[in-house]
């Protein structure tokens, strides 16, 4: 589901029309109304709807046709999976060389975006899971497991001589969690709900930026604490903010009735060992 003809074109590669005539010719051999175009954007009706659900019912089936038939479950196949870029550095090397260690024939793919980008391309069939920052509501049609909560956490450089998290962010300049992430999100909400006016002074995505950044006497900032961490870890005060601070829950998220279940369980279980490892 694209939401709209102009997504499903892009996705398939063709124009809008083309989406919108494929649609027509498909009303009318089976004389039905697919559509409601009395609106502004086309929306399904009641019995697109239904044949939507069934048709994509019918794709995941096919899609996992040889893997039944063949009975390697998948692990002979390619395993594409999403990761919001934070986990790139320990979470996600530590897991799959665990999963290469148990299923030396999976191929695994990484692409790495932010979660909602990644929650979109579950829905679209382009990636067969993806470690997310799980949202507050997880969009309908794909389920998850959780994998580690990782609480929230203030960097601050070595020689600053207040190690109170309120009155060091109300002190130095703020380097701030990229806001197009969720967990730059909940950084500023709870910002917000502590009425703290931060002084900002760049924002940025990557962990090892920011911390850099940090270390560089250049201001303080919020980021998870990571669910298995580097041995190299820069030498920075890592302080923990109040108890009512919300982690961070990492998540594998999937479709729900994928054909590569089995795949996606044995990543699963090789997430989790590698949070109870936690340290790469």
């Amino acid at each position: 589901m694209h939401g709209s003809f102009s997504a499903a074109a892009t996705a398939c590669h063709v124009t809008h029309a083309a989406v919108s005539q494929q649609m027509k010719a498909l009303e009318s051999m089976w004389d039905v109304a697919l559509f409601d175009r009395s609106k502004r954007r086309p929306e399904l009706t009641s019995t697109g709807k239904a044949m939507a659900a069934k048709a994509d019912k019918i794709l995941c089936e096919y899609d996992g046709m040889l893997t039944s038939v063949m009975g390697d479950s998948g692990f002979k196949d390619n395993f594409v999976l999403g990761a919001v870029p934070t986990t790139l550095t320990g979470l996600v090397p530590l897991a799959l060389s665990l999963l290469r260690q148990r299923h030396a024939d999976l191929h695994v793919v990484i692409y790495p975006a932010m979660s909602h980008q990644l929650m979109q391309q579950l829905d679209r069939g382009v990636i067969d899971a993806a470690i997310i920052t799980r949202p507050s509501l997880l969009p309908q049609g794909l389920a998850c497991f959780d994998i580690a909560a990782e609480p929230m956490q203030l960097l601050a450089p070595p020689e600053t001589k207040s190690d109170e998290p309120f009155n060091l962010l109300r002190t130095h300049p703020f380097i701030r969690f990229d806001r197009n992430a969720i967990f730059g999100q909940m950084v500023e909400t709870w910002l917000q709900q502590h009425n703290i006016n931060v002084k900002e002074s760049m924002e940025l995505e990557g962990l090892e930026a920011i911390s850099s950044m940090v270390m560089a006497n250049l201001g303080v900032s919020i980021v998870p604490k990571r669910c298995v961490q580097s041995k190299s870890l820069l030498p920075l005060k890592r302080l923990a903010l109040s108890p009512d601070a919300p982690p961070r829950q990492l998540s594998l998220a999937y479709r729900d009735g994928n054909p590569k279940q089995a795949v996606i369980q044995a990543g699963e279980k090789a997430l989790l060992d590698a949070v109870q490892i936690g340290e790469f």
